[in-house]
């Protein structure tokens, strides 16, 4: 369950804290790169928010998670006129899981010019998951 205390701004994007037990797992910032490292949607933020959220998603899959298993996020985006898209992206991949902690930082530039955001995980895993078990 999210704590969202009140005296505190609340937000539809995001919770104040996720409390949950188990093994955190820490997940490269994604970005949206496909299998052989290329760009995919130079220059096309609603792409690359697809892109991004995609990547999460297997990285997910091969740990045997799920969304709802992620309690925190950081987002880096290169110009804030992107956040209304990273949230519609953020809305699709997140579906009915209730939503982590995040943060978002407006930077300079990422590792490839071309890169628009990137997003970074920490999930909360059971040991019993199989990725603890490889």
């Amino acid at each position: 369950m999210p704590i969202n205390p009140s005296g505190v701004k609340q937000q539809t994007f995001y919770s104040h804290a996720i409390p949950k037990r188990g093994t955190p797992v820490f997940l490269t910032g994604q970005v949206a790169w496909d299998a052989e490292g290329h760009v995919v949607g130079a220059g096309d933020i609603d792409a690359q928010v697809a892109q991004v959220y995609r990547n999460l998603g297997m990285v997910l899959a091969d740990l045997g998670a799920t969304p709802a298993d992620i309690v925190k996020t950081v987002t880096y985006v290169t110009d804030r006129a992107f956040i209304p898209a990273i949230h519609k992206g953020r809305h699709a991949f997140f579906g009915t899981a209730t939503l982590p902690a995040s943060t978002l930082v407006v930077v300079a530039g990422l590792a490839d010019p071309a890169l628009m955001l990137e997003i970074e995980a920490v999930l909360m895993l059971p040991e019993d998951q199989p990725a603890f078990r490889r």
